[in-house]
């Protein structure tokens, strides 16, 4: 071997790494714009059922279809707006009002109430903090909230980006296989276009199955919170319902908010025959809620639509959190029928492979 070839080999080496490095720093620059497309896929794979039924049975155009579906995406939106419009102007109000007398006599009698009630049980786990002053703590909400105001106009690009991206994904069904297909080698094509068609389909059913979720979780919030009249029932109770997307941990966080909300929804009536009653019942309905969802609804949505074990499902959410947090739950089950679908076409002579997709 000649100085000339090692040379060349480095100089090689060299430039595919110089490559490699300069392609990840492009794709963390547009990593916005990533977040894009995979949201307008994943809508355009949600879309993909009502698209056939409006082509195929009601036998409208494709552009049409896709045209209808969209301004009912549209439709959505400026409904869950409008809806959440109260809920962000009662706590404007709130947080405008958290330095005033009225506040803090309010929030002092909760606080005494609760003391209270606990001493009278004998329990004293909240008697070394009736004299914490909250309300310095709670003045930096309103730094929050104008961050939160100051990317609305972020937002709104985001959200017409999306729905643009998601309009051409619908209207040309396989712009994304032959994106897909240019970074595939030629003899592999055949084997690729079946794995992706599976995938779709799957995918289609899992992010429907999981609207239906998210719906039946939505309904039985709204009946718990209208019932004992909380106000912004259906906002909060979707609100609620849609951190059940986070598996495991979203449940949590979302009894935790109803908890405080429903709590808090009243605090100048009596803590002990009024407010702690109704949140006890609240929490108790959402508990049967989860219940529901965890042993009827999920089971469902996982064996009829990713064909996939629970207990394969929660060591994959496991597994994925571990690796990549929330967002790693979030992604996990569609990544992993992906994964499964890809493995099955080729890689299908391993046992390990054939015995975790046999019912694919």
């Amino acid at each position: 071997m000649t100085a000339k070839t090692i040379s060349n080999g480095l100089l090689r080496t060299l430039a595919i790494v110089v490559g490699c490095l300069l392609l990840l720093w492009f794709f963390i620059q547009i990593q916005t714009i990533i977040v894009y497309i995979v949201i307008s896929a994943i809508l355009a794979l949600i879309s993909r059922p009502g698209v056939q039924f409006l082509t195929r049975k009601l036998k409208l155009n494709n552009t049409l279809a896709v045209v209808i579906t969209i301004l009912i995406y549209c439709l959505f939106t400026a409904l869950v707006f409008n809806a959440f419009t109260p809920l962000i102007s009662k706590q404007s109000e709130n947080i405008a009002l958290l330095n005033s007398d009225a506040f803090k006599n309010n929030l002092d009698k909760l606080s005494k109430e609760i003391n209270s009630f606990l001493r009278f049980h004998h329990i004293d786990i909240l008697e070394k903090t009736k004299n914490i002053d909250f309300i310095p703590s709670i003045k930096n909400i309103p730094n929050i909230l104008n961050i939160i105001l100051s990317k609305l106009g972020s937002f709104s690009m985001g959200l017409f980006s999306v729905l643009f991206i998601t309009f051409f994904f619908m209207l040309d069904a396989k712009i994304l296989s032959r994106g897909t297909f240019a970074l595939i080698p030629k003899q592999y094509i055949i084997d690729a276009a079946r794995s992706l068609e599976t995938i779709k389909d799957l995918l289609s059913r899992y992010f429907v199955g999981l609207i239906i979720q998210i719906g039946v979780l939505f309904t039985i919030y709204s009946i718990i919170l209208i019932v004992f009249d909380i106000e912004n029932a259906i906002i909060i109770a979707l609100l609620c319902a849609l951190f059940n997307l986070i598996p495991y941990i979203g449940p949590l966080i979302g009894g935790i908010i109803m908890f405080i909300l429903a709590t808090t929804n009243n605090l100048n009536l009596d803590f002990e025959t009024q407010i702690l009653p109704n949140s006890l019942y609240i929490m108790g309905g959402y508990l049967i809620a989860q219940l529901i969802d965890n042993f009827v609804s999920q089971p469902l949505i996982f064996s009829k639509s990713i064909k996939s074990h629970p207990l394969e499902i929660f060591l994959v959410i496991l597994i994925f959190g571990n690796l990549f947090g929330i967002l790693g739950m979030v992604i996990s089950i569609p990544a992993y029928t992906a994964i499964k679908v890809i493995a099955k076409e080729f890689f299908n002579k391993y046992q390990a492979v054939k015995l975790l997709t046999k019912n694919i």
